[in-house]
């Protein structure tokens, strides 16, 4: 399934809509003003929290955390030996890792387990450079999860690149 994420000019709150493939609302990112550290909350379309993303307060490299019902699902950071290109990590709190790589400034990447794609994230489908789609191509995948990590990697990718 597609969700349509259509890029806003950063504001107080940092809050959007993202859409599913025939435009309905599916998710609503909320960012939270006045917190200490970085928080979004990712709300399905009813308003139920579904994950809380945070930057981490104490890290050397910049990341951020996901959480569900109050723990850590999964953890986003830069990887360290990355050649030639920018690649980031997702480790689970479960042991596992997803890979997300590719032109993470273009927002032309995948998100990958042990190799096999469960998410591209891109704009190629748009003329418009203000928007970009996941494409969440398992239907076993967490899509919130997924969408999550995508947002964290826009915040990181950004705060990388000095354009906030």
């Amino acid at each position: 399934m597609k969700f349509v994420v259509r890029e806003k000019i950063f504001g107080i709150g940092d809050d959007y809509w993202i859409e599913d493939e025939n435009g309905r609302r599916a998710f609503f990112v909320d960012g939270k003003v006045l917190r200490l550290r970085d928080t979004l909350e990712l709300q399905d379309a009813d308003g139920a929290v579904v994950a809380v993303i945070h930057k981490k307060l104490l890290s050397i490299r910049d990341a951020m955390t996901v959480e569900r019902d109050g723990q850590v699902l999964v953890t986003v950071k830069k990887k360290r030996l990355a050649l030639l290109r920018e690649v980031y990590r997702a480790e689970l709190a479960s042991g596992g890792e997803l890979e997300i790589r590719g032109d993470l400034i273009d927002k032309e990447y995948d998100i990958e387990y042990d190799g096999d794609r469960l998410a591209r994230i891109s704009r190629r489908w748009f003329s418009l450079r203000d928007a970009y789609a996941i494409d969440v191509e398992r239907d076993d995948a967490d899509a919130a999860m997924l969408i999550a990590i995508a947002v964290c990697v826009d915040r990181l990718v950004e705060r990388e690149h000095g354009e906030e």
